[in-house]
């Protein structure tokens, strides 16, 4: 299936674009691409409330996910199938 790519430093450039992006990701079924995550903050890439938005998304869908790393500045997330799962934050 062919990747759906988001320019990350579009409209405000924060991690609001990255959240959305993987959760209609998840519910439609559709891969998608993430760049530039971030880009117009002072401090650009995933930082730790977005990697645990990304586990999150990605163990309640059973995603796999390439560049989920701190800094990362782009990632590309693969759903799978959504299930039912009780998560907790640490």
């Amino acid at each position: 299936m062919e990747l759906v790519n988001i320019d990350g430093s579009m409209g405000e450039g924060g991690g609001q674009i990255l959240r959305t992006a993987l959760a209609l990701s998840a519910i439609t079924g559709k891969p998608v691409r993430v760049y530039n995550i971030r880009a117009k903050r002072s401090r650009p890439g995933l930082q730790h409330q977005h990697l645990a938005s990304v586990k999150a998304l990605a163990e309640l869908s059973g995603a796999r996910v390439e560049g989920a790393a701190l800094g990362s500045t782009e990632i590309v997330f693969y759903p799978g199938k959504i299930k039912a799962a009780a998560l907790h934050s640490t």
